[in-house]
């Protein structure tokens, strides 16, 4: 969707256009000459304006959704807005501080990507996404505990927070050893390091002899330690809060287009595939629209931003979704804060 420059239009109709466009985003409702007459700094009549809301009508920024109404954005005016005159309104010392510390609390990985969601959501008034990271975990502990004479209990603690708890068909004697010794020499081996290179260095040590419990680590790997049980097909790739805050007064007007944008929203896979396109660009992405397939029937927004890991690397993405009157200014430094936030507590 292409949107047509700033500088083509005039210093007046720049500046009705603006109004018109925070007049919406705040209230939802159109703007019309009589209000607009009534704005600070605005020094036309209302016949005058209207000659100009009918100019940036005719140029595809502005509709009237009646013939006596006010006027409105078009998605193409909402472009326009967002990548050009859109003026971003950091969050507050207070809102960074409620941020940080909700993500800074104890507790595994899966846990922080609920509350972000969550937090997004009450934040924006609009409903709160992210995007499962598709790393693997690097683990800090691996510890054996025998359930009886043929099963041992493994579990997997990954530095994330992640625990997995794995039962192996395993006779305890075949270890050759004790259990806590077993844990000792793999929890050295794995620890900082994820299983799949856990797993090729015991296998070097193995092949090598250098290994202190040969058979038994060989015989472990084998039974599956090199891998997370949960692979990433079984994992959700999406966890969505706050889909109430799509019903609101403006929305139960146009009960419609919510209802096919909660049908959306329980398409995660589908959704998942419009926040990789964000992760792929490594950026903040804004979506208005028509601009993206999956929601042009609804006509929802969506602002999304990847988050990394302590190497840079882009792992998840996170964001909200909405009606396409979101508050952009506010919601968009607020994703781009919130998903660097969570870069630091995924480390």
């Amino acid at each position: 969707m292409n949107s047509p420059p700033l500088t083509d239009l005039s210093d007046r109709a720049r500046e009705i256009f603006r109004l018109v466009v925070e007049g919406y985003l705040d209230s939802g409702t159109p703007m019309g000459s009589k209000a607009l007459a009534g704005e600070a700094g605005v020094n036309l009549s209302p016949a005058s304006i209207r000659s100009v809301l009918a100019e940036l009508e005719q140029r595809g920024l502005l509709a009237a959704p009646h013939t006596s109404a006010g006027r409105m954005p078009t998605e193409t005016g909402l472009r326009l807005f967002v990548d050009a005159m859109m003026q971003v309104a950091e969050p507050t010392r207070e809102e960074q501080a409620a941020i940080e510390q909700r993500l800074a609390e104890p507790g595994p990985i899966e846990r922080a990507l609920e509350e972000t969601s969550a937090l997004l959501s009450d934040l924006s008034g609009a409903a709160g996404m992210v995007m499962v990271p598709t790393r693997e975990p690097r683990l800090v502990q691996v510890s054996l505990t025998a359930l009886d004479a043929n099963r041992v209990l493994a579990v997997l603690v990954g530095e994330d927070g992640h625990i997995e708890n794995r039962i192996l068909s395993l006779p305890v004697e075949a270890l050759g050893t004790s259990l806590e010794q077993a844990s000792n020499y793999l929890t050295a081996r794995t620890s900082g390091r994820t299983l799949a290179e856990s797993a090729t260095l015991m296998e070097k040590e193995i092949a090598g002899g250098k290994s202190a419990l040969d058979e038994a680590s060989r015989d472990l790997v084998q039974r599956g330690l090199a891998t997370w049980s949960e692979d990433a097909a079984k994992r959700p790739v999406l966890i969505v809060r706050g889909q109430a805050n799509l019903l609101d007064e403006a929305a139960l007007g146009d009960i419609e287009r919510v209802r096919s944008l909660l049908d959306d929203l329980e398409s995660k896979q589908s959704v998942a595939n419009l926040l990789e396109r964000a992760r792929r660009a490594e950026a903040m992405r804004i979506f208005i629209g028509s601009e993206n397939r999956l929601f042009s029937l609804s006509g929802s927004s969506v602002i999304a931003a990847p988050y990394r890991d302590r190497d840079g690397k882009v792992v998840g993405v996170l964001g909200v979704i909405g009606p396409t009157r979101l508050n952009y200014a506010r919601v968009v430094p607020m994703v781009d804060f919130t998903a660097r936030s969570l870069g630091k507590r995924i480390g």
